[in-house]
Order: structure tokens, then sequence, then C-alpha cells
């Protein structure tokens, strides 16, 4: 089945929920208003469905390949990113003085998504240049950037993010890669890199690595890390390419899927030494690689919401077409498509409700990304900042967990059909396991959630999400319908709960009074997916019920009547089959922290 960009709903939510017209009011926006949204997406569709959709299921068959240290990518994946670069589409919402369009992300974001629905294997080669393009812009010398800016944002050359050794895992403490300072600046650098995402390929000409290691003589653990590039091929003054740098692709990944994106094992420096550039200070690689991982963290979020969107697709498509047993309501006397039985429709729904409460929620996180970047008013950046810095790993950690289940779920409506790989419902679940763990797995995001952005702050961030959440209570029951007040009678609950979750989880890390009892981060820590999970719900399905006010104010006025009616639906299925399960959560996580802990170890 072909992939469908699903415009109307992104378009929806760029305009009344993230209000595109009043990120275009910033300065350097003010061309991007929802008009420009419109045409930007209607143009991406395009291309991701006609060039990227059809060479998907040949990526999962015919994966990249190594041989002699050279990969070949799946046939069709190099033309095609040849018009992808062409298209500026790498560009998208890069500066326009390095060769972008300068575009909000709250534009840019909903084209990721496209990109991976149509094809992640190939959407993961541009996502890690994205990331490489920000580190490069927040810290990288002027030298660097006027060498490497403009051919990464172009799309002639692609980057990577080079974090993970064999024995460092997500420990980057651990991590032993070496760089030795030469006399004219430069470094030689030293060691393996494992997981590295199109570390190798033939769809550019030159491959920007971003490289951890440590300088000679640096202070052990994290505070001891240096951030690198490391070109493949050596770049002259001119910009012209030299030789090759002695970094090399020793291996690629046999996975379970993203088959064709390579996943290369890099040796650096077995020939002498690859030359490196430091990018900004010694020892504070790991500050400047965050810059990339925040990046890529929300786009791995977008990567679930895609992949969800697919599986939907499909196992409407699906269930629309098999015909099998009589409706239990006696509706029709043969057998029909089984999109007419009560529990299919309630999986179809299931899927539904996910995906557009997630694609909601990182459409409004983008937003505030665009306000915290580019706003003239500082404390409105500040605000935006801590909101949007919130939403990551709920975007990040939610909508990848919640691909999860759509795209089992998608298995599932396809019955013993969802079993054969021909029918191509099995690539999306299988895909999408990669992204509960890459970027940092789901209790790494718990962890962020939990102590950066919670504890940190005493709970007042969350506190104050969940005063905006109380106002939109205020307006479904003002407004009056049944649905508006179902909705608002869930959202209640699910809202009160997350208070006493982010009360529990601030109270149980803050310092404690001398004489009174002391921190408990084995019972929080017990929690902290769960707290996740509670608050990636809540926020999701805070936006449904905004959707619905929209919906029901667009219908009085007789606009797409059949859209509106069906986002009221799927606020009021997402309210009363997922939101409701909030206060659930809350109990284990407030009352049920004693039994994760209380077995002793050596039971295991």
């Amino acid at each position: 089945m072909s992939y469908k960009a699903p415009l109307k709903d992104m378009l929806f939510d760029i305009k009344h929920l993230a209000d595109i017209d009043a990120v275009a009011q910033i300065p350097g926006f003010e061309e991007a208003g929802f008009d420009t949204a419109q045409a930007v997406l209607e143009e991406c569709a395009k291309f991701n469905e006609g060039m990227l959709s059809p060479l998907n299921w040949e990526g999962d068959k015919n994966p990249s390949s190594w041989k002699d240290g050279v990969v070949t990518t799946t046939p069709g994946f190099k033309q095609a990113y040849k018009q992808y670069a062409e298209g500026g589409w790498q560009g998208l919402q890069h500066p326009l003085e390095f060769g972008g369009q300068g575009l909000p992300k709250t534009i840019g974001a909903a084209c990721g998504e496209m990109l991976n629905s149509a094809n992640m294997s190939f959407a993961l080669c541009p996502l890690l240049s994205d990331g490489a393009i920000e580190a490069l812009l927040t810290a990288g010398s002027d030298e660097l950037k006027a060498v490497y800016l403009e051919k990464l944002v172009s799309g002639q050359w692609t980057g990577t993010m080079n974090l993970t050794e064999p024995q460092a895992g997500s420990d980057l403490a651990m991590v032993r890669s070496r760089a030795e300072p030469q006399s004219d600046g430069s470094y030689k650098v030293f060691g393996t890199k494992i997981f590295i995402t199109y570390g190798e390929h033939d769809m550019a000409e030159n491959i920007v690595h971003l490289v951890l290691a440590r300088v000679t003589g640096a202070p052990e653990g994290v505070k001891g890390i240096s951030l690198f590039v490391v070109p493949k091929f050596m770049v002259g003054k001119d910009g012209a390419l030299g030789a090759r740098n002695d970094v090399h692709c020793v291996s690629i990944e046999h996975k379970m899927g993203i088959k064709a994106s390579p996943t290369a094992v890099l040796q650096y420096g077995d020939h002498g030494g690859a030359v490196g550039y430091i990018v900004g200070q010694e020892n504070r690689g790991l500050e400047y690689m965050f810059i990339m991982m925040n990046s890529a963290r929300y786009a791995v979020g977008m990567q679930g919401i895609a992949i969800a969107e697919r599986a939907y697709q499909k196992a409407v498509a699906f269930a629309k077409d098999r015909v099998q047993s009589r409706p239990v309501d006696g509706s029709i006397n043969a057998s029909a498509p089984i999109i007419h039985h009560p529990d299919v429709k309630r999986m179809l729904m299931t899927m539904r409700a996910y995906t557009e409460g997630c694609r909601a929620m990182a459409s409004v996180a983008a937003a505030a990304y665009d306000a915290s970047h580019h706003h003239p008013d500082a404390d409105v950046r500040k605000q935006n900042q801590a909101f949007y810095e919130y939403m990551v790993p709920l975007v990040k950690g939610y909508s990848t967990e919640m691909s999860l289940e759509v795209t089992s779920l998608g298995v599932q409506v396809h019955g013993g059909m969802g079993f054969i790989e021909e029918t191509g419902a099995a690539q999306y679940y299988r895909d999408a396991k990669i992204l509960t763990i890459y970027e940092g797995t789901t209790a790494i995001q718990a962890n962020d959630l939990v102590g950066r952005k919670t504890a940190r702050d005493g709970g007042q961030t969350a506190k104050g999400i969940a005063a905006q959440i109380e106002k939109t209570e205020a307006g479904l029951l003002k407004q009056g319908g049944a649905a508006a007040k179902a909705v608002a009678k869930r959202l209640k609950a699910a809202r009160e709960a997350f208070i006493d979750v982010v009360e529990f989880v601030a109270g149980g890390l803050a310092k404690a009074p001398e004489g009174s009892a002391k921190a408990s981060p084995n019972a929080v820590f017990a929690g902290s997916v769960p707290y996740l999970m509670l608050a990636g719900n809540l926020v999701a399905g805070w936006q449904l019920a905004r959707s619905l006010l929209v919906a029901e104010e667009e219908l009085l006025k007789g606009h797409d009547v059949a859209f509106m009616q069906a986002k009221i639906i799927t606020a009021v299925f997402y309210a009363d089959h997922l939101l409701s399960k909030a206060p659930g959560i809350r109990d284990s996580i407030v009352e049920g922290a004693d039994s994760v802990t209380a077995l002793a170890l050596e039971a295991f």
C-alpha cells in the first residue's frame, strides 16, 4: 500500500494548536505563515509519496551491504538522495546565511514526519546531518562553519554522531577514544565507534563525523570529553576534497529493522591517526554533543509518530478490504469487511488516537522551540524554552513507546497475514523497535524528565503545564457539549494524577532538611518511565481536547464537517480509552514503588 501524507491533520495542528500565524510574527519568520506551511507541506508530500515511499519495502528486502570497507546502499537510494538534496529539503529549517531556507521548526517537523513515514531507513541520514549542523552552528568556530556548514546544509555532504564505543554503551564516562594535539592546531584521533548511523555510504561525496574523544591528559569521566570534526575526506582551503582520512568502516550491523540504513563500526587511526578539528573548547564535548542529542531526540519522537501513521494507514486499508465473518449486530447478512467488527474498530481507533495525539503534542512543542530561539522578548524565550525542554523527553519517549503499540496493533488487525512479511505490516513493527532505544532509551529519557526537568525546579515547570491544562478544562465545560464535558472529566482526573506524581518526584529527590525523612531516589526512579508515560499521555490528551474545542467551533461555521466530526470522536475516544489510564499509573508510581525495589537482587 502506498503512503498518503495526512496533510489535513498536520495543517490543522499547525494552524489551530501550534498557531503558525503567531510564529510568523517572530522576526525572521514573517514569510512563514499558514499559506507558506501549506505550500511547503504539499510539495513535501509529493516528493515523499512519489519518490521515497516506493523504496521503503525495497530497502527491507535489499539492505545496505558492506564489502572491503565500502558500503553500498539499497538500489534507488543514491538517486533519491540526490533529488532530496537538490530539492533543498536538507536545509529547510537551517539559516539562510549557509544556504538554508530558514523556515521554522513548526513547518520542518511536519516535513520530517512525512520523510520518516515514507521511508524511515532513508530519513535517518538527513536526521543525523541536522544534528551535526545544529552542533556546528552553536559551538563551531567561524573557520569550521565556513568549511562545513554550507555543504552540510545543501546535502552535498552528510553528517554523523559518534558517541558509543564497545565498552561504553550509554555511559559516556567510559569513552576511551583519544585525541592527540598537533602543532598545526589539529588533532590525531584514535579509537573505535559503534552503532554509527550512515557512518559509511555511497549517497554523498563526503561524510562529516562529529566524534567524542579524550584529549591526552584530560580528566576521567564526562568532564574530560571533547568533540571533534573528523571528515571522511580531507578538505582543502579552496573547499575541494583531498586525501582519504584515517577513518574506515570495518563492518555494518545486521539488524532487526531499519535494514536499509547502514549502522557502521568505524575505526579511527589505524594508519597513523585520523585528522580531527576541535569543536569549541576542550573538555566541553558532552555539552556540545547534547545539542545534537536534543535535536535528534525530538526527531526520533517524530519517527515514532511517522511509523505509527504508516502502520495505521495500512491497517485501515486492509480492514476495509479483508472480508471475514458476519457483523455481530446483524446489520449485514453475510461475511463483511472486518472494519465492521467492533474490536477491529477499537484497534484502529486506538492507532488513530495515539498518532493524532502525539502529532499534536509534537507540533505544539515545535512552535515552542521556534519562540524559545527566535522571539524578541527574553521572558517569552525563557518560558518557551522551559516548556520545550520538558516536552523533548515526552515527544521522544512517549511517541516511540506509542509507536510500538500502534505497529503491533497494525500486525494484529492483519491477523495471520500480519505475521507474513509480504504484507508489509511486520516491517513497521520491526522498524519501530529501535526508536525506543537510540538517542537514549526510554529509561534515559525518563531519568532526564525526573532529574533535569522536574526535580531541578521543584516541579514548577510541570505544574505550570498543569495550570494551562486546567484552563482547557474550563473551556471544555464552558462550551457545554456532551463530548466536551466527557473529555473535561477525563482530563481533570489525569491532570490531578499528574500533579500527585510531580509532587512525589520532586519531594522524593528534594534535599531533606535536617531531622526529616531522607530523599528516596530508588522509589522515584522506580516510577520514572511510568511518570514519563503518564505525562506524555496527559499532554497528548490535552492537545486533542484543544482540537475538540476548535472542531466544535469550526462545525458551527460549517467548515469541513466530516473532518471536524472525526476530530471530536477521536478526542473523546482518546479520553475514554487512553487518558482514563492516568489515575492507575499514578497509583503504580506513588503507591507501588516498594514492590519494585523490595525484592533482593539475589532473588533474581
